[in-house]
């Protein structure tokens, strides 16, 4: 049976319904509230023909079990906590999809908290996580979450954490995350093979370790290829649309000719600036983006960017915390999984 994926809402009104209870069934049937209890429970003290009358009362009352209160009695839960970012982000949708495929045929459920790049809501996510005592949480930080400490609390508290995409160096379990430098690194060179000579950078915030791997992997491959390093064309906290419209004009100004983006959102806002200034791309300049979005393709010229694995990367991070439940240590699962670059028509020039 499919397992359920549940989403973890902040400051919504409920609808309270009254459902039947273990007396309810033990009253319709005659019997004792424990004899339905371990019954439910499969405890083989109750007879078989017993454990299945009670099974089909229980589902023609619309009986659902209390997991809160069974979690509480054993400790913890099958239920795993994933905190991302951004659902609407096909590569965070991805991800929870491939932890998904992992986890529901273990036994554990999946229920998704957003953070929507905020530290407070994060930090009520996991709390709120904690004390319904999941068996496990797997997540990518915000990017106003700039050091590890509400992450060490996870750990200190002895719950199984995995972290992936955006993960802190300094915490001392399992990750899963892209191997950056060398994915930026391979765009950027693309961009120079291509023909182009004054390549700009849109990045994103240095305080988050995703970020700062793009850009060395940006300026490894200029400076490989001899081309002098431009501070005053990397352009910083720069990963949404309307950055990269804004970004894209200043670009011009400086003389780029191409800019690799760490977002295919901002390579979106770069492409969108040049349709409504008759800039001609690929011809008059290049753009690589990094995520390979749904749009990516369907854009006119469709988007030259770097695949992140997302699905792969779901897999990964819930078959991680499988691994440590089932006592491996998580300071060994450290996995960095490669990007591909996926050549389309934004940068082939001539």
């Amino acid at each position: 049976m499919r397992k359920r994926l549940y989403f973890c809402t902040q400051n919504k009104k409920e609808q309270k319904m009254a459902r039947p209870t273990i007396n309810d069934i033990a009253k319709a049937l005659n019997i004792t509230p424990s004899t339905v209890s371990r019954a439910l429970a499969g405890n083989t003290r109750v007879s078989a023909a017993t454990r299945e009358l009670i099974s089909r009362t229980a589902a023609e009352m619309g009986y659902e079990r209390n997991l809160l209160a069974s979690s509480l009695r054993k400790g913890s839960t099958d239920t795993v906590g994933m905190i991302v970012p951004r659902i609407n982000r096909q590569f965070f949708s991805n991800v929870i999809s491939g932890a998904e495929a992992i986890l529901n045929p273990a036994g554990y459920n999946l229920i998704i908290c957003q953070s929507h790049e905020r530290q407070e809501d994060e930090k009520r996510a996991i709390m709120t996580l904690m004390r319904n005592q999941v068996a496990g949480i797997i997540m990518s930080h915000s990017l106003e979450t700039t050091d590890s400490k509400s992450l060490a609390d996870i750990t200190k508290s002895g719950l199984a954490l995995v972290q992936f995409d955006r993960a802190f160096r300094d915490i001392e379990g399992a990750s899963v995350t892209n191997d950056n430098f060398t994915g930026a690194y391979q765009a950027t060179a693309h961009l120079i093979k291509s023909g182009y000579k004054r390549i700009g950078h849109l990045g994103g915030d240095l305080l988050s370790n995703v970020y700062t791997d793009r850009m060395e992997g940006y300026k490894k491959a200029l400076a490989d290829n001899g081309i002098e390093i431009d501070e005053s064309i990397i352009f910083n906290d720069s990963i949404t649309r309307d950055k990269g419209f804004y970004n894209m004009a200043k670009a011009l100004q400086a003389g780029c000719d191409a800019l690799y983006c760490s977002g295919d959102y901002a390579a979106l806002g770069v492409i969108e600036y040049a349709r409504h200034n008759n800039i001609d791309i690929p011809n008059e300049f290049g753009v690589i983006g990094t995520a390979n979005e749904n749009f990516a393709e369907l854009l006119t010229p469709a988007l030259t960017t770097l695949e992140q694995n997302a699905f792969d990367m779901g897999n990964r991070a819930a078959q991680a915390f499988l691994d440590i439940k089932q006592g491996k240590s998580d300071a060994e699962l450290k996995i960095e999984i490669p990007m591909r670059l996926i050549v389309r028509d934004s940068s082939r020039k001539g």
